[in-house]
């Protein structure tokens, strides 16, 4: 007789296989109108169509930046929570998946009973009976997935788990290049504070010559106290600077899982912003699309949302079950084994819950909507890339321009500076021309660190345009049991 059951479930399943899933099945999106991020000259020298390699951060050439960014990539908590989320997701597909096994409940029960005289007859005299019963069986359910309701569920929660991959994908992609940044930035604002300490130096040294002008009777009061307000207001700048690095600092260290006061003391010491100094391989836009784990992401979510739509229309029609039970039972615990203990029950059940209400077709109505407001998130997400692409370009270009003709600026505000030191000390120039002189060096120095550190800062913004450094990043460390 077991064995007649399990034939009769293996029928059913056989006949589940060969059902209809109703509702709509998903096909992948059409992308939105144009793809391909558009390059404007001067954009061409600072860029190349070749592939984006998957660890763009060694582009840098910087070791530090090398070791800073594996750490956050497995210590990060925005990466460990993506993780989290995602070993959710799987385990709600398992779930799902166990939808297409029987379920099934084994039991056993001991029953002493007793029976008094009047239970049999209400005139008569009858004496107390007293039994005992044991019973032991197996109780199997399976639900024939005949209209693809459980097949559906499987679908989306794979869509889901997929998502979720692509999130802890996403949330990479971010980590990455937000600690590129924040290295940049601590190293950036180095340079403007290493710039004007100098500055500040040499504008002591200028003070000190005014002041022995002066005694000398060279100068004017009025040209010392010029002095004086030149190395005030360079002085005033670094503490503003130094604050600015800290903080940088800080984030740096929060990234890589670490609290704000474990500053990196290598990234502490860093006073020149990384730089690419070779044409950045972007790839072309079907690429970026293929690549940014966001699209990937709102494409699985919209996979997901349509799935549930057959999940809805599912409810519409009605469910088959195949009930089995075996049971063993017998007055004495000794007589269990025997044949004439056994019993069984095996049959269909059908259940429908008729739809009178509009209750299922309004959760019908309510999956698409969802499904409608998925597509609409994923032809923005793409949108949002080739627009965060097309930014992140233009940025780079006006940042690489930017950057030349600062470099030519201070090269030339240096040989001004020198000229006219050599120009004063022999009394070819006079005080204000010298002032005039280091005030502009001073500020072209300070000018060009600025533009360094947006240059690096606009690179690192098209990387993460680009959606590159989760392909070969680490695997996520084990999330800890909070119990």
């Amino acid at each position: 007789m077991m064995r007649a059951v399990g034939i009769g479930f293996a029928a059913l399943a056989a006949a589940a296989l060969g059902g209809c899933a109703v509702g709509p099945d998903y096909r992948p999106p059409a992308l939105p109108a144009g793809g391909k991020p558009r390059i404007v000259e001067a954009e061409l020298a600072a860029v190349a169509p070749t592939p984006l390699p998957s660890k763009w951060w060694r582009l840098f050439d910087d070791p530090v930046l090398d070791r800073l960014v594996e750490k956050a990539l497995t210590a990060n908590t925005d990466l460990r929570q993506a993780a989290a989320n995602l070993q959710r997701a799987r385990a709600v597909l398992s779930e799902a998946r166990a939808g297409r096994l029987p379920t099934s409940q084994v039991s056993a029960q001991y029953v002493r009973q007793r029976f008094g005289g009047q239970v049999f007859n209400a005139v008569g005299n009858f004496p107390v009976l007293t039994t005992d019963f044991f019973t032991t069986g197996f109780d199997a359910t399976y639900e024939v997935d005949l209209f693809g309701g459980v097949s559906r569920s499987i679908e989306a929660a794979r869509a889901d788990a997929a998502a979720a991959q692509a999130q802890v994908d996403a949330a990479r992609v971010s980590v990455a290049a937000e600690t590129a940044r924040a290295y940049a930035e601590a190293c950036a604002f180095g340079a403007q504070l290493a710039v004007a300490e100098e500055t500040a130096r040499l504008q002591d040294r200028t003070l000190d010559l005014t002041n022995r002008l002066f005694a000398g009777g060279r100068g004017t009061r009025r040209d010392v106290a010029q002095a004086r307000v030149l190395v005030e207001q360079v002085r005033a700048q670094v503490p503003t600077l130094d604050a600015e690095r800290r903080a940088a600092l800080y984030a740096l260290a929060f990234l890589t899982g670490e609290s704000p006061e474990k500053v990196d003391p290598e990234a502490a010491a860093c006073t020149r912003p990384p730089r690419v100094r070779e044409p950045i391989p972007i790839g072309d836009g079907q690429a970026l699309i293929a690549r940014r784990p966001d699209v990937r992401a709102a494409e699985r979510s919209l996979a997901a949302g349509t799935a549930r739509i057959g999940i809805a229309t599912a409810e519409l029609f009605p469910r088959i079950s195949l009930l089995g039970n075996a049971l063993l039972g017998s007055p004495t615990i000794g007589n269990l084994p025997r044949s004439q203990s056994f019993g069984y029950s095996l049959g269909p059940l059908i259940s429908w819950s008729f739809p009178f209400t509009g209750a299922a077709r309004a959760r019908i109505r309510q999956a698409e909507a969802d499904a409608a407001a998925a597509l609409a998130a994923f032809d923005g997400t793409v949108l949002t890339a080739l627009q965060e692409t097309e930014t992140a370009l233009a940025r780079l270009g006006g940042a690489a321009v930017r950057e030349a003709a600062l470099t030519r600026a201070e090269a030339a505000s240096a040989d001004a500076a020198r000229l006219s030191d050599i120009r004063f000390r022999a009394g070819a120039d006079n005080f204000l021309q010298l002032l005039d002189a280091e005030r502009a060096r001073a500020d072209a120095r300070a000018a060009l660190a600025e533009a360094q550190g947006a240059r690096a800062d606009a690179q690192i913004a098209l990387f993460k345009a680009l959606g590159g450094g989760w392909e070969d990043a680490p695997p996520l460390p084990a999330a800890p049991n909070p119990n």
